[in-house]
């Protein structure tokens, strides 16, 4: 049997799969601030634990794990531009800590690989209707990530941002469709070229001129419809969605000239069984 079992594995790591995994974006909120020439510094930070225990099943011909998407650290360094009033772009790169795609064994299904560098992206905001001060803002992002091997899939973002100001309370919303494509497959398996659906959220009010407290959250609803081709672990376990909310303080301040440094450290709390329970988030923000 442990023979069997070990030539199992050595079949799956030959072959590994594509991870079509559930999309689980950065934890911020997108928006519609943009002047030509200017630039702002990003570092998203995320550390979560009470993660969910990996499920896995087997038979004589091999072993399948589950295909949620498990991140123990993520840190996102970004660098977004101005190009016009309405017009902004964004390149970053993103280094995480994440569960092995292909463990050696059931002992390891909950193990974690090296902390890595592992995707590069960038995004285009357009600004359709600006929002001076009071009053609602609109606009569109389009959002391009790949990992540096390749074998997972690439994700592609569409979504639309709102924001809604007045006085000291603020809304904004920001709905996407997420597609997947590309990455390497199991021979007879086709790419799983999905649809998700994932969201970020924030009510926030302002405490003082620098300080801000906000309600935060954000979600993914995996595979929308009939969309794909699942794998044969998405076929067994299913999807998996995820889901978090939790509070966020913000400190603003202005240095010199036009400088302005912003940090956020906020508690989000998973709000379901495939998710972990608790994400604790830090960003840091400078415009110059």
């Amino acid at each position: 049997m442990r023979i069997g079992r070990s030539v199992a594995f050595a079949l799956l790591l030959g072959c590994p799969p594509a991870a079509a995994e559930p999309f689980i974006g950065q934890f911020e909120l997108k928006n519609l601030e943009s002047a030509p020439g200017s630039f702002e510094f990003q570092s998203q930070n995320a550390w979560s634990w009470g993660l969910p225990p990996r499920r896995s099943a087997g038979d004589g011909e091999g072993v399948e794990f589950d295909e949620n998407e498990i991140i123990r650290e993520r840190y996102a360094v970004e660098l977004e531009m101005g190009l016009t009033s309405i017009l902004k772009m964004r390149v970053g790169v993103e280094f995480e800590k994440e569960r092995f795609d292909e463990p050696g064994s059931v002992q390891q299904a909950n193990a974690f690989d090296e902390l890595s560098l592992t995707e590069v992206g960038a995004e285009v905001i357009a600004v359709l209707v600006p929002r001076e001060d009071d009053g609602a803002g609109f606009g569109l992002v389009a959002e391009l990530e790949g990992p540096l091997d390749q074998e997972d899939s690439n994700t592609l973002v569409l979504g639309a941002i709102v924001e809604f100001q007045s006085a000291r309370w603020f809304v904004a919303a920001v709905p996407m469709l997420v597609r997947d494509f590309g990455g390497d497959t199991r021979d007879g398996e086709r790419v799983d070229n999905k649809w998700d659906f994932a969201y970020a959220a924030q009510l926030a009010f302002a405490l003082s001129e620098s300080w801000s407290l906000a309600l935060e959250g954000y979600g993914t609803v995996e595979r929308l419809g009939s969309t794909g081709h699942p794998s044969e672990a998405a076929e067994l376990f299913g999807d998996f969605n995820q889901h978090r909310l939790g509070p966020v303080l913000y400190y603003e301040h202005e240095g010199a000239g036009s400088t302005t440094l912003s940090v956020g450290v906020g508690l989000l709390a998973g709000l379901n069984d495939d998710t972990p329970d608790h994400t604790l988030k830090l960003s840091i923000e400078v415009d110059f």
